[in-house]
């Protein structure tokens, strides 16, 4: 089968088209023939080595698929064995969604680790209220689009969005958001501040300078929800003397422990694709590209020239 293979860590130059036998699927797995694999920001992390956890050398990246098995369209994550950009790949049986046919496979991958991550951390990690303010990094990337949607969804009364160029803002205004700022951490506050009285929820994808900007926007009680390096910034250390003179919260969030928790992965995943089915969500599919073009797919989203969700297509 044509495969991705990586064999030593670097940039997207590590991501190399080759031939490998097809997986073989274990007990309790399913063997899937690819549609489509989706493309994130984690998968340039266990590129180049930096991922949380670790990954043995060689591999073929992708965690995410949409593919056909026993008569089903499915969708699923494959964290522990990877292998997604290819043509085959085994996916845990118990994870297996299927997909309504009113869902493309660029929006179903989407709703996957984007939308779940979206959906986790308003509900769970950042326990939003009706009326509350939410601020949203990168609202134009893969999360944040959705978030912009969700929170809207779940009942925010203004949706605050931060992103880097005049049309990625213009897009978060279109998906619902009450209004978009610039996200240079230099007057970020003070734009944000402009916009609002303050914030009671930030999410943040990027870190560094990105995320402490955040903090300074949250109004008495307000939480961040840090689920992302995309700056390549580090994540600052926080002060917890200091989030006490505004009573703040500061949270962590990773998906793959939230899918195990009960309700974290199903139920939430199925409620996702049914609003797009339905049409009342919108993910964005930000770009599709032959399996051979991995490295332009890399290339792509680590320079922020991409909006929503990218699609390898074997």
């Amino acid at each position: 089968m044509r495969a991705i293979q990586v064999t030593q860590f670097g940039g997207p130059e590590v991501l190399v088209p080759t031939e490998l036998d097809p997986p073989v699927a274990g007990r309790d797995q399913l063997l899937v023939e690819v549609s489509a694999a989706g493309v994130n920001f984690a998968d340039t992390h266990r590129t180049d080595g930096s991922y949380r956890g670790g990954v043995t050398l060689p591999f073929v990246p992708g965690v995410e698929i949409v593919g056909r098995t026993n008569g089903r369209r499915i969708l699923s994550p494959i964290f522990e064995t990877g292998g997604g950009y290819a043509e085959y790949a085994v996916a845990p049986a118990h994870r297996a969604v299927d997909v309504p046919d009113e869902v493309s496979d660029g929006q179903a991958l989407a709703l996957l680790i984007q939308g779940l991550t979206a959906w986790h951390v308003l509900k769970n990690s950042a326990r939003l209220s009706p009326g509350e303010t939410v601020l949203v990094n990168a609202a134009a990337g893969g999360v944040g689009s959705l978030a912009v949607q969700l929170a809207k969804h779940f009942g925010a009364g203004r949706v605050i969005a931060t992103a880097s160029t005049d049309a990625k803002r213009e897009l978060a205004l279109r998906l619902g958001a009450d209004v978009a700022v610039d996200n240079n951490p230099d007057g970020y506050a003070e734009r944000v501040l402009k916009a609002t009285d303050g914030v009671d929820v930030v999410l943040d994808s990027t870190g560094g300078a990105t995320m402490l900007a955040g903090l300074e926007c949250l109004a008495g009680f307000g939480r961040l929800v840090n689920y992302g390096n995309a700056g390549r910034e580090g994540r600052p250390s926080v002060d917890p003397s200091a989030l006490a003179q505004r009573n703040l919260s500061v949270a962590g969030f990773w998906l793959v422990p939230a899918m195990d928790l009960p309700g974290g992965y199903v139920e939430p995943l199925t409620e996702l694709l049914a609003l797009t089915a339905a049409k009342k969500l919108t993910p964005l599919v930000g770009g599709e590209y032959p399996l051979e073009e991995a490295r332009h797919s890399h290339e792509d989203l680590l320079a922020r020239r991409t909006t929503g969700k990218l699609v390898l297509k074997p």
